[in-house]
């Protein structure tokens, strides 16, 4: 923007990964700041949520709003567009058949990830001769864009037919056949539409993992009514609570949902299910205490149970399976334990239902019970606690030397969600930020019973991801746990200045013999050993950054993925510490 000010334009389009929580939430804050206050004021907003991003939470993007002139009235008429132009940019990097992040189209030439100024000067710099050939034609300037894009943008292919004459497509990617133990005794259940509450049992069961704020949950509702519609008592419904960290509203309203349950039963929790997926995204203390209402609840019974959280433990027991499940976000379905996951339609449920009705009509005509049908699917399936992982004699740690419970700490020092994850970054109150540093609020509450135990994963996306494992690996070697620790806090403090040069002044500070770091980094002096701690991490389940495999010791144990809150720490940490005993 500096060097080629006045020649070229930036335009933001958002593609928030399902695996970073908080993505979705501050790209539709900041699509509300364009929408209420545009373009100067959104561009504002995208600097203050990067500069704060070991601070993200709705709380913090309305105060950033707020210094840009935007206001909580302006968040209630604009969300709902905003969310709708944040999904139609994820349908467009699907057609673009973008992946990832970063990923820049200019002009339709695609650059991908995080690349030196000079990878992006030699585009424009070609595309700044084709322009000035275009113009040379007579290209007007408010046609400039749609000619360089014919040049370059080549759109994704269509497959090329299988024989001649032969235009059907091809077939699609075969699903994953995976089976899932999904316990679901307890669980609100509705069999087809719902017309018979003694029926608890049907020959496809599907479980959804879901969250009342999240507007993708919303999405798949109409999907799963279709399926009750056309399949009637042929398939049976299972609600597990998976209130995500950054909806803050999905917590109460999973409370008014049980209440309802508790009050009424099954019927009652699907009224109360249907009711506030109707209301979303109104769902404050009033327009919940309103829905319990319209229900016909215990108006003190409902204002008690938001208020005080009364069913958080039925809660935590849903997402701790989850974590066994690997359900990371919502919604996450099970198709008699098959994976479908996301706000997928209609026939991509059908697709599945329709195998598994074979399935399961062959399993009643060779004698077994309706009622157990879906226990004789799941039997011998996936999930349930991780194998126990060993520690290497050569990794560093902390803590408790003989603690009983060991946090294994997959992480990447160029990571942000890493640094959020583990330093403790205090709040306005001066305490460590629950919602953030999860790891750190772990240690400053159980202490030396924990042992934390480091495990590089550097991702291959993080160009300095790599050689910063390799100097804090020789860090440990030169200073031991206390010279790695210390090398650790300083590398996160840095972030993400990681070049050579912010190494050599750590090394300096911490008295190592930089000689010897630089070597390891050129040589890859210990890459079998940071490639051997990123197979094991992908052997518990660890895809990205940060994850945290939490067991008693030589036990199995439980995973939990990303820069999870303080609560989520807590529960895993007290099964293992149960567990140990």
């Amino acid at each position: 923007m500096t060097d080629y000010a006045g020649k070229i334009r930036i335009v933001w389009k958002d593609l928030p990964l399902d695996f970073h929580k908080n993505a979705m939430p501050a790209a539709v804050a900041s699509r509300v700041v364009f929408l209420a206050k545009g373009s100067e004021a959104f561009w504002k907003m995208n600097e203050k949520i990067f500069a704060g991003q070991s601070q993200l939470s709705d709380e913090s993007y309305k105060k950033w709003a707020a210094e840009l002139g935007v206001t909580s009235a302006d968040f209630d008429k604009f969300k709902v567009e905003a969310e709708k132009k944040v999904t139609a940019n994820l349908e467009d990097s699907k057609k673009y058949g973008i992946q990832g992040t970063p990923n820049f189209l200019i002009d339709g030439e695609p650059l991908t990830g995080a690349q030196p100024v000079d990878k992006f000067k030699a585009v424009i710099d070609a595309h700044l001769k084709k322009a000035e050939e275009l113009k040379g034609k007579g290209i007007a300037a408010n046609m400039m864009y749609v000619e360089m894009t014919k040049a370059y943008f080549n759109a994704p292919k269509a497959p090329e037919p299988t024989a001649k004459g032969d235009d059907k497509p091809p077939a699609e990617e075969p699903d994953d056949p995976t089976v899932w133990k999904v316990d679901i005794a307890g669980s609100p259940i509705k069999v087809g539409m719902g017309t018979d509450w003694k029926k608890k049992a049907a020959l496809v069961t599907i479980v959804t993992y879901s969250d009342f704020q999240c507007p993708f949950c919303k999405r798949i509702e109409p999907a799963l009514a279709q399926v009750a519609k056309e399949y009637g008592d042929k398939v049976a419904f299972v609600w597990k609570n998976f209130p995500l960290g950054f909806h803050n509203r999905a917590m109460p309203a999973a409370m008014v949902a049980l209440e309802a349950r508790k009050e009424k039963g099954d019927e009652g929790f699907w009224k109360a299910h249907d009711k506030l997926f109707d209301i979303q995204p109104k769902l404050e203390d009033a327009d919940l205490e309103g829905a319990g209402k319209d229900l016909g609840l215990d108006a003190a019974k409902v204002s008690a149970a938001i208020k005080g959280l009364m069913y958080k433990d039925d809660i935590q027991k849903d997402m701790d399976q989850g974590g066994d499940l690997h359900v990371e976000g919502t919604p996450h379905s099970f198709v008699n334990g098959r994976i479908v996951n996301g706000a997928v339609p209609y026939e991509k449920f059908k697709k599945i239902i329709d195998q598994e009705l074979v399935k399961a009509e062959a399993k009643v005509k060779g004698g077994t019970k309706l009622e157990d049908v879906y226990a004789e699917t799941v039997k011998g399936g996936k999930g349930g606690p991780l194998p126990p992982l060993a520690i290497p004699a050569t990794a560093p740690w902390k803590g408790g030397r003989d603690a009983k419970v060991v946090i294994q700490v997959f992480s990447d020092f160029q990571c942000p969600f890493c640094k959020r994850a583990e330093v403790a970054m205090p709040g306005q109150d001066g305490k460590i930020d629950p919602n953030g540093a999860g790891l750190a609020a772990a240690i400053a509450k159980y202490g030396d019973q924990l042992k934390i135990v480091w495990r590089n994963f550097p991702l291959g996306f993080h160009n300095r991801a790599e050689p910063v494992a390799e100097f804090a690996v020789e860090a440990f070697k030169q200073k031991g746990n206390d010279g790695f620790w210390k090398a650790h806090d300083a590398l996160f403090d840095t972030q993400p200045k990681l070049e050579d040069a912010d190494l050599q002044a750590i090394a300096t500070k911490l008295g190592m013999d930089w000689a010897k770091a630089k070597d390891a980094i050129d040589s890859h002096k210990y890459k079998a050993e940071i490639d051997s701690d990123q197979k094991e991490g992908g052997s518990v389940g660890v895809t990205g950054t940060p994850g945290f495999f939490i067991s008693p010791v030589g036990k199995p144990g439980k995973l939990l993925v990303g820069a999870q809150p303080a609560d989520a720490f807590y529960a895993a940490i007290d099964a293992a510490l149960k567990g140990a005993k």
